[in-house]
């Protein structure tokens, strides 16, 4: 196709060797010589266990509400302890459930590596990376708590971890769209319905002290980072940045009253679908008739090609439910996460004379990888796992797509189609993957639906978003 010749002109055994010099240097850029290096301090060192505050009964806490602090509170702030001092009453037959606030190394140690524990009978799970659930909860690393506050909680029952959870408030969402509410992330919990109350409990009281009406989850931060609890298709490992659950998950949120919000659906593509190549022609002619022109993303001038994408994905999302723009701090930190992962080929840009007017996001399915080294980069405080991750990254043979928007005032022109069918060209025919994922998108985008299904798309994973008020009746 004449509109993207950089595309169609790979050499397969040129681009093999490309790929090989690309993965190394994406390997290493994931690691970071200082990160694994304090990783392997963090296994040796050990900080002496804080004490544990429990909470008051939910309803304590709900009238307890009292007037939201900064912005800028440390996600970790002892002083929003003051009022679960109170010692609880509740205890069962397997011990005493304990809800602690994570604030100590030692503390973030045991939230980050509790779902190894969990998950080692699931065949499907994929350990993400120890560093970057880590940064997730560090408000001098991550780009999140400049705007907004976050605090993490354990459940303890006989001493041992047996849930998780993350709360967070973030200002910019509820002026943007006119809303009172927090969200929950990062939820883990053994099969107990009382260990999921108690840490929703804590989640709810939270937020409630900082004037919040509802909560909203599974949802780290925003809908702009991994979100949505799997509802179907647990057998199938997660992809790259998405998320993945036990069955008994969804009955935990619904026992607490957390109802259905929205549905996210993901899609999956065979590289042996006929549909792709069936459509090729025919979007081929609605992008000329359009003067639709795709174009790989330029790896010299990414800041650049970043900043271009923004304001895409800005435009596309304004009607989305949920969304709130991203901060320039934000974007540019998933813009430098992402950029070791990127293969040109795989982020496309779309133009109507020169005018940037969608844009999609294909990353390569890294947790083939990741899969093989169970989250850490570091092993007795040597990169043997590094070494493995770069191994494994070179026989990836599968992708996601992140992204695929188009701006409103250029939809039903065939954009769309010509991003998909061009990224998954390439993926077939120049990387020789075997299928990608594309997720994810809503359950009431009728027409992005629509168009993935047309075009190959087969829906194989659903996840759901729950919600509930925090004000009782």
């Amino acid at each position: 196709m004449s509109d993207h010749p950089q595309i169609l002109q790979h050499n397969g055994t040129s681009l093999r060797s490309e790929d090989s010099k690309r993965n190394a240097a994406s390997a290493l850029a994931l690691s970071g010589s200082a990160s694994y290096q304090a990783e392997a301090r963090q296994e040796i060192f050990s900080p002496i266990a804080i004490p544990c505050f429990t909470r008051p009964p939910m309803n304590e806490l709900l009238e307890s509400r009292a007037a939201p602090r900064s912005a800028k509170s440390a996600s970790f702030d002892r002083s929003s302890l003051a009022a679960r001092r109170a010692a609880a009453t509740d205890s069962w037959r397997r011990g005493d459930v304990e809800i602690r606030q994570v604030d100590s190394n030692r503390m973030v140690n045991e939230f980050v590596r509790l779902p190894r524990r969990l998950y080692r009978d699931d065949p499907a799970w994929v350990m993400p990376l120890e560093r970057d659930q880590r940064e997730m909860l560090d408000p001098h690393r991550h780009p999140f708590y400049r705007h907004g506050s976050a605090a993490a909680w354990l459940a303890f029952r006989d001493g041992n971890a047996v849930g998780r959870i993350l709360v967070s408030d973030d200002p910019r969402y509820n002026e943007q769209q006119g809303e009172n509410l927090g969200c929950f992330g990062m939820f883990e919990c053994i099969d107990d319905v009382r260990v999921a109350h108690e840490l929703f409990a804590a989640a709810a009281g939270w937020l409630a002290n900082r004037g919040r009406t509802r909560i909203r989850g599974p949802v780290d931060f925003s809908i702009n980072y991994p979100l949505g609890l799997l509802v179907e298709g647990f057998r199938a490992p997660p992809r790259i940045m998405m998320n993945h659950n036990p069955p008994y998950y969804a009955a935990l949120l619904e026992s607490w009253g957390l109802l259905k919000a929205k549905d996210l659906y993901a899609w999956w593509f065979d590289g042996e679908s006929p549909s792709l190549d069936r459509w090729q022609q025919r979007v081929e002619r609605l992008a000329k008739r359009g003067g639709i022109t795709v174009r790989p993303i330029r790896m010299k001038d990414f800041d650049a090609e970043m900043a271009r994408c923004q304001q895409v994905y800005n435009r596309m999302m304004s009607d989305h439910w949920g969304f709130v723009k991203m901060t320039p701090d934000e974007f540019a930190h998933m813009a430098a996460t992402m950029r070791p992962m990127v293969i040109p080929g795989l982020v496309l840009m779309a133009e109507i004379g020169g005018e940037p007017v969608g844009f999609s996001l294909t990353l390569p399915d890294w947790n083939e990888a990741l899969e093989k080294i169970d989250g850490r980069l570091t092993r007795w405080g040597l990169p043997i796992p590094l070494a493995k991750l770069l191994y494994h990254s070179r026989r990836i043979k599968t992708g996601r797509m992140a992204v695929l928007g188009v701006d409103q005032r250029f939809r039903r022109r065939g954009v769309a189609e010509l991003l998909i069918l061009n990224t998954f060209r390439f993926g077939k025919h120049t990387l020789g993957y075997t299928g990608a994922e594309l997720s994810w998108t809503l359950e009431d985008n009728t027409l992005i639906n629509r168009t993935i299904e047309a075009v190959g798309g087969r829906r194989y994973k659903t996840y759901r978003v729950f919600e509930r008020s925090l004000v009782e009746p």
